[in-house]
């Protein structure tokens, strides 16, 4: 899955001839999972229509400062009011980046001196999220000393630059100024924003799901976990860069993510020798699953029938993962869960001295909109230092976040 799967791009788009290779561009980051909003400069328009790029966006092309109403009929004051406002706050506010693409010799030298004469000048200089620009223009406007003064300005302001390919260029001559071929602008801001992940290059095991203990062939001992939990932390995770390694039992969940090794175990047994496979090797485990405590100490080799009116299962322990895992911790942040139905925060203490956890997520199936099979969570966090946060409830999507955001603060305190 791209790094710019959800992100929210505005794509800016000057006048040059390169403009037309904008509608590719824009492909590629639906096709990435983007959603993408299109400011045009008025002149770009001789170079692509508005119509192409709002077809391709799924959006309406932004061009001027307000939209007037179709009705020619209303004339004046009343063609005002009907009127409906681009607002370049706003549009500068829902972007979580901005591609000027391409950026002409013209654009950059409004952008750097502040000549607000358009609505994508405007919008750039409301913006709060990474800017990027891809220049071009010929190869002697490219060299220049004014345009060079521009690339050092737009940097020194803390905008990126997609270098210019060498080639062909629209006067007949060849050499560099050519704008970035659309399949090279969308690498560069994939490694770009990779680059800048919180969790790049950090390892997570996190493991998710119930376990099934089996009675015979047909039966097993299980609970109603769905696993939920532990995928969306598995997703958040890996959006935040992390590789992950996730450890699931019986579940239907799945994912479409490359940076998630997905390995499905049954039992409680299963589950434990794949932890102890990778643990060595990560950085952080997060152990999200509902394993089983007890499994059946004897398991039929044929289905068991229904003869007497009473029937007795002798179980025993199974191994625990988390206290295992927490003898073996060596530089490892180990995270816990506890479901807890009285003396919630006492019992999670004593867990997290006893299994040698870094910090624990508390779960009470006394609180409402919280426990298994809901959409929502609402999680109590406490560290090794007793330090204990009630949070509010939420999705279990942002439950994931928060958990995340704790490994974040570990590594980037």
């Amino acid at each position: 899955m791209s790094v710019l799967s959800g992100k929210k791009v505005l794509l800016g788009i000057s006048g040059g001839i390169a403009a037309y290779k904008t509608a590719s561009l824009v492909r590629l980051f639906i096709k990435a999972g983007a959603h993408v909003q299109v400011i045009m400069t008025p002149a770009s328009k001789d170079f692509i229509t508005p119509l192409t790029l709002s077809t391709l966006s799924k959006n309406p092309v932004h061009s001027s400062f307000y939209n007037e109403d179709d009705d020619s009929s209303h004339t004046g004051e009343q063609a005002k009011q009907n009127a409906e406002w681009n607002n370049h706050v706003e549009l500068g506010l829902w972007a979580d980046l901005i591609l000027i693409a391409p950026a002409t010799a013209n654009t950059m030298s409004k952008m750097v001196n502040g000549n607000c004469d358009n609505l994508l000048i405007a919008t750039y200089l409301s913006a709060k999220c990474p800017v990027y620009f891809a220049p071009a223009m010929d190869l002697d406007m490219y060299k220049h000393p004014s345009t060079i003064a521009s690339f050092d300005a737009l940097k020194s302001f803390g905008n990126f630059i997609i270098p210019a390919e060498s080639g062909e260029l629209a006067s007949g001559l060849s050499g560099e100024g050519r704008m970035a071929e659309p399949e090279n602008i969308i690498a560069f801001l994939e490694a770009d924003l990779e680059s800048k992940l919180p969790l790049k290059g950090k390892k997570i095991l996190i493991t998710a799901g119930p376990t099934y203990e089996a009675i015979d062939p047909v039966r097993f001992i299980g609970n109603h976990s769905t696993g939920k939990m532990g995928f969306d932390i598995a997703i958040c995770a890996s959006n935040m860069g992390a590789e992950v390694i996730l450890v699931s039992g019986p579940t239907h969940l799945a994912v479409n993510n490359t940076n998630i090794m997905l390995i499905r175990v049954v039992s409680a047994q299963q589950m434990y020798d794949v932890c102890h496979q990778y643990y060595n090797n990560v950085d952080v485990a997060i152990a999200a699953a509902a394993v089983a405590d007890y499994r059946p100490k004897n398991v039929a080799n044929q289905k068991i029938k229904k003869n007497d009116a009473e029937f007795s299962i002798e179980l025993e322990k199974t191994k625990d993962i988390l206290a295992s895992l927490g003898e073996l911790k060596q530089n490892q942040f180990l995270i816990g869960f506890a479901l807890e139905t009285e003396n919630e925060i006492e019992n999670a203490k004593l867990k997290i001295q006893k299994k040698n956890l870094d910090l624990i997520v508390l779960n009470s199936l006394q609180d409402e909109g919280a426990g298994f099979g809901k959409p929502t969570n609402k999680i109590t966090f406490i560290d090794k230092s007793f330090v204990v946060e009630p949070m509010e409830l939420k999705s279990k999507e942002e439950v994931a976040l928060d958990i995340i955001n704790k490994v974040i603060q570990q590594y980037h305190a």
